[in-house]
């Protein structure tokens, strides 16, 4: 705290305080807002199936009213990510208000492992967001006509030293993919962090304190911070650390999918090898990376047990165990995906979910829906020996799954409540 004591802030003139206490009513309109119907949370665009969770959970007893609401919240601010907002970098203000956006996220997600009958308050913490933006005004405001450097700066001792915002890894506690609990806890992931930085930006050159344009290096290291620099002075290596709206939404969903996902054995493989490897409790032949001998062993029996402790879980109703992923969180997370129409893969992975969840027939559904909308999408290293395995992976758990439909006397009577009618609370 000491350096930041020599760090002699110049005096500076601030709007009338008043004019602070309107901030929070005046950021609904800084952005262009859609006039479009929100799509709900059980259904999606482009004629693809209904989404689950929450119909099932209802089925199940469980009330989702709160959740409900939340989704509806984050609908309707991707609204705004449609065509060229979407593609904006982050401290650009047009389309969706992605702080609003990361709020209606953790906001479902409380409801949906809390017993709790309040929402989240996504209005106090935009308040919360909007006086850190102010506080830089009143401590680390650089003199009149300061080079952008300096102003940068100021704000990075401001963000990091004074006020302690620091990187935490989402294994190690998980709270930190959460806008809410970084604000509380001054803790979040790069994502998170970047988001934070972003919104104050935003707010500063709303009020007219900054004059120059500005974009953020996102790290893609472990341990770096996102920062500001100038953007005049940007290179063409710094192209691939610049963030977009919509790609900071789909990495704050993955990483939540990631931190989730109900199967959290061998992390070198992707998640839904993983979820199909605990449907087969063993590998093919010749699998990624050549881990395994080309005598066509099976699986070692460290993995095979992990697959079938995490296929136990789910058989006993358990959805959420810590660091052994949270199934509600993990659907919820692969929903929102599908709502951002973030890639084809997403379908494919929430059928596995469903899967296992024994929601055979909406399993099915979405891996057809997968396999028409895979083709419109450009796929990098096709010949990818993990790609070719994910494939033929997906082909037979459809058929799996259509001689599960097939066998006589199957019904779906029950099935919405199969899996959260079992001890699905975890207390």
């Amino acid at each position: 705290m000491s350096c930041v004591a020599r760090a002699t802030p110049s005096i500076v003139i601030l709007p009338h305080p008043c004019t602070f206490h309107r901030k929070a009513s005046l950021r609904p309109n800084l952005r262009a807002q859609s006039h479009q119907t929100a799509t709900t949370d059980t259904s999606t665009a482009d004629g693809l199936p209904r989404l689950l969770l929450h119909d099932s959970l209802n089925q199940a007893g469980i009330d989702t009213k709160l959740a409900r609401a939340a989704r509806e919240g984050f609908c309707q601010q991707i609204q705004g990510l449609s065509g060229i907002s979407g593609e904006t970098s982050i401290v650009v203000r047009i389309g969706a208000d992605l702080a609003k956006a990361a709020l209606q996220i953790a906001a479902e997600d409380d409801s949906l492992i809390s017993h709790s009958s309040v929402p989240l308050p996504v209005d106090a913490f935009v308040e919360r967001l909007d006086d850190l933006s102010m506080g830089f005004c009143s401590l680390y405001m650089p003199p009149l006509n300061s080079p952008p450097e300096v102003f940068l700066g100021n704000l990075e001792r401001y963000f990091y030293v004074h006020k302690g915002f620091r990187r935490t890894d989402a294994m190690s506690d998980a709270r930190s993919l959460y806008l809410h609990s970084a604000l509380t806890c001054r803790s979040g992931s790069a994502v998170i962090l970047s988001l934070i930085y972003s919104e104050m930006l935003k707010m500063l050159k709303v009020y007219g304190f900054l004059d120059f344009d500005v974009e953020i290096f996102f790290p893609h290291d472990l341990g770096s911070l996102p920062r500001g620099y100038h953007k005049q002075k940007s290179q063409l290596s710094d192209q691939p650390h610049i963030v977009t709206s919509k790609s900071l939404l789909v990495k704050t969903l993955r990483n939540l999918k990631d931190a989730f996902w109900p199967f959290q054995y061998d992390h070198s493989t992707s998640l839904f090898l993983r979820a199909a490897q605990a449907a087969n409790l063993s590998y093919g032949p010749a699998t990624v990376k050549e881990r395994y001998s080309e005598s066509h062993s099976n699986v070692s029996g460290l993995e095979i047990a992990s697959a079938k402790a995490a296929h136990h879980r789910i058989e006993r109703g358990v959805w959420t165990i810590v660091r052994f992923g949270d199934m509600r969180r993990a659907l919820a997370a692969c929903e929102r995906l599908i709502l951002l129409d973030a890639s084809p893969e997403e379908l494919r992975d929430y059928a596995v979910l469903l899967y296992h969840c024994g929601f055979y027939e909406e399993c099915l559904l979405f891996l057809k829906s997968y396999q028409t909308s895979k083709d419109s999408y450009t796929r990098v290293s096709q010949s990818n020996q993990s790609n070719k395995l994910e494939e033929d992976l997906t082909v037979n758990l459809m058929t799996r799954v259509k001689l599960i439909l097939g066998e006589e006397g199957w019904s779906k009577s029950g099935v919405s409540t199969r899996y959260w009618g079992k001890n699905s609370e975890p207390w």
